[in-house]
């Protein structure tokens, strides 16, 4: 079980680390970390990691995020793969200038994922045998 990050997390919290990938080149980013939020109603990619990949944001689009402090700021949309525990989401994602990404419900909904808390670890749930 990946242990949940205590060295960016004040307490510590779940953080996975995911393939991103160009549509159109096929050029793949390995091991983005993203916080696993099961707050956040959607996926938010790092910049750099666009960057890296050479996705071009929609120049047309962009939406208005807001923070849980109130804070409101504007992100630019990226069609680009997330591979995340073997499982391809095709999409359009958000994009935030920060280190890390967010794993929100558009795609933690599609999966089962046990958050250990009294461990400080996290893993694809798997069924107990009947």
């Amino acid at each position: 079980m990946p242990a949940y990050d205590d060295r960016l997390f004040s307490p510590p919290a779940p953080l996975a680390k995911v393939m991103l990938r160009n549509q159109e080149s096929s050029m793949t980013l390995s091991d983005v970390p993203m916080l696993l939020d099961s707050g956040a109603d959607i996926t938010l990619i790092p910049q750099a990691s666009v960057s890296f990949l050479g996705v071009a944001a929609s120049t047309n689009e962009s939406y208005e995020l807001m923070g849980f402090d109130g804070s409101v700021s504007q992100a630019q949309v990226v069609q680009l793969d997330l591979i995340f525990l073997r499982r391809t989401f095709k999409g359009r994602f958000l994009v935030i200038n920060q280190e890390r990404g967010i794993l929100g419900r558009d795609v933690l909904n599609h999966l089962s994922v046990l958050l250990d808390g009294p461990q400080l670890a996290w893993d694809k749930y798997k069924a107990p045998a009947n």
